[in-house]
């Protein structure tokens, strides 16, 4: 067999990126059908199903050119020429930023870690994804100029071809108006001569959502905006809030949340059109929110070596109490954490290191309603050794040995999880004012609850284990213990057979894998009394089995509960729930 040339590894790759675009655009094109049927399960399967599809086309492209080059890397040569060839393949493609990416993924699989270099692979984009055209167009204009601005709004929400009607159509285009109105007081009424309204052509679907994103232009101002479309209790659509704050619709796009279903010919464009409606969001975060996390990773690594440049401060064991299974380090002036698994966890972690990469995998696929952190995933992380503070070297090669490798400049983190930086909440709490206290002992029962209702029991429930963002609320950000609702198995403690029985340290009844007792919680969440008057005020009904089982029974029923990522105050026709209304802020 000849040896392959350049041209053939190239379009061996692109192939393999070709078919995986063609594959994600099918299953994100249907959610439109779901959102319509109301099969809310069939919406977090397709996410998760989604999630999977990159590195399964990238494991097949793998498999192809191993075969194809007999066992051999090639020469260095060879691969330069497969590099220039591919960018030649890319100069009218529709989505070159990620295919470049893709052939990152296929070529540092094939090649030894000593070729991962400028010279055979994308560190810096090489074709410009400016002016792409795209069929059909990634946004829509409306001109109020040849009709009225309700006429336009009512042009939009027919725009997107749903079957299903809308219930309200007059009544919500007048909300609409109402709190642009509200939100646009000084400019109101809009009327510069190039007054028009962009809307993105591809509605984002998540959860029981569909979102329309858009702008409207007035002179030289620009206003985003987001339209979260509902069913009603009838079926109908309707329109839930209209969101016209950039930093309530930048909520949407929070670390913390799931990834939207978009079907986009061309993903830069509804990437460039989202970022300048949020300037405050990096480009990286709506690649990652639109499902294209690999993408996201990509421009993450680049932002995180471009600041290692520009910086010199060292990294360090991250501040908090120390976990039994995960190593945490993080650079002070970079905002994120670097979780590396130990090599051997503490006492009562009766588990191995694929038990916890498989919890960390179902939080990648599962429904983070806001309130569970996502994580980026990284192998073979080189760290510069004199960025590196020698405590944190000697916790790494006390605590995870075999999860890095030393050189004289160099130290290589095998694998990592890659997370925001959130201020510990039990650290949170001890320098919080009471106030703030309080808030932050309701916040963090609110999310517990929030968790249960997406089919989440956190396992391990301390403090330590939950964070706080800037803005105040809760997230949760410790996998190892985390469980399914419906695979728990929630039991009362059945009376003692002794009051000396009652008063010993031994538990005198059995406890099976899965088991929760509720009654529990109690004595490890609420030893300071401000914490336990604040907590069983709001949230005594966690200690409660009723709580727990009755989430678990709705969720075994099919029964889905709503999740609002904007605060209920500005949707049209808010509804009091058993748990109370609750303001979603996020980061």
């Amino acid at each position: 067999m000849s040896p392959p040339c350049p041209r053939t590894i190239a379009e061996t790759i692109l192939a393999g990126f070709n078919r995986h675009y063609r594959l994600y655009r099918e299953a994100s094109s249907q959610a439109k059908h779901l959102f319509e049927a109301r099969n809310w399960k069939g919406i977090q399967d397709l996410v998760a199903y989604r999630i999977q599809m990159y590195d399964n086309r990238v494991r097949e492209a793998v498999d192809v050119l191993r075969e194809t080059l007999a066992d051999c890397c090639g020469s260095d040569a060879l691969w330069a020429g497969a590099k220039k060839e591919y960018i030649a393949l890319l100069v009218n493609h529709k989505q070159p930023e990620l295919a470049e990416t893709f052939f990152n993924s296929v070529s540092t699989k094939v090649l030894a870690k000593e070729y991962f270099n400028n010279q055979f692979i994308f560190v810096k984009p090489a074709i410009s994804t400016e002016f792409i055209d795209s069929d059909p167009p990634a946004f829509r204009t409306f001109y109020p100029a040849q009709s009225s601005l309700a006429d336009c709004f009512r042009q939009i929400l027919h725009h997107f071809g749903w079957q299903v009607p809308f219930a309200h159509e007059d009544e919500d285009i007048a909300h609409i108006l109402a709190a642009a109105e509200r939100h646009l007081r000084q400019e109101w009424p809009l009327q510069e001569m190039n007054l028009h309204i962009k809307v993105l052509h591809s509605p984002f679907y998540r959860n029981k959502s569909a979102y329309i994103f858009g702008q409207i232009v007035n002179g030289s101002s620009k206003h985003p905006f987001a339209l979260p479309v509902l069913h009603n209790d009838d079926g109908r659509l309707v329109i839930d809030a209209a969101l016209f704050d950039p930093k309530q619709i930048s909520v949407l796009f929070s670390f913390a949340r799931a990834y939207f279903l978009v079907d986009m010919p061309v993903p830069s464009s509804y990437v460039r059109f989202l970022r300048e409606m949020l300037p405050m969001r990096s480009d990286g975060d709506f690649y990652t929110l639109l499902g294209l996390h690999k993408q996201g990773k990509g421009i993450f690594w680049r932002e995180f070596t471009q600041h290692l440049q520009y910086s010199d401060d060292k990294f360090i064991p991250a501040p908090g109490i120390k976990g039994l299974v995960m190593s945490v380090f993080t650079l002070p002036s970079f905002p994120y954490v670097f979780k590396v698994i130990k090599d051997v966890f503490g006492h009562n972690k009766d588990f191995d290191r694929d038990y916890v990469r498989g919890k960390y995998l179902l939080v990648k696929k599962h429904d983070r309603v806001g309130r569970m952190a996502d994580t980026l995933e990284f192998s073979n992380v080189p760290l510069p050794k004199h960025r590196c503070d020698e405590t944190f070297l000697q916790e790494m090669r006390t605590l995870a040995p075999n999860q890095i490798e030393e050189t004289d400049d160099w130290v290589i983190i095998k694998h990592v999880y890659i997370e925001h930086r959130l201020k510990p909440l039990n650290l949170f709490m001890q320098q919080a004012s009471p106030e703030e206290k309080a808030a932050a002992v309701i916040d963090y029962g609110f999310a517990l609850k929030e968790l249960a209702s997406a089919n989440i029991f956190p396992g391990d429930m301390l403090y330590k284990n939950f964070g706080m963002t800037r803005f105040g609320r809760v997230i949760f950000y410790d996998y190892d213990e985390i469980e399914y609702m419906t695979d728990c198995n929630f039991r009362k403690i059945p009376p003692a057979p002794s009051p000396e029985m009652e008063m010993s340290d031994e538990i005198w009844y059995p406890v099976r894998p899965g088991d929760v007792f509720p009654e529990e919680f109690g004595p490890f969440l609420l030893g300071e009394p401000d914490v336990r008057q604040v907590f069983m005020k709001h949230h005594k009904d966690l200690l409660t089995i009723e709580f727990w089982q009755g989430k678990k029974t709705r969720l075994q029923a099919g029964l889905y509960d709503d999740f609002y990522p904007y605060p209920q105050s500005v949707r049209f026709r808010p509804q009091k729930t058993a748990e109370g209304l609750v303001d979603d802020t996020d980061v």
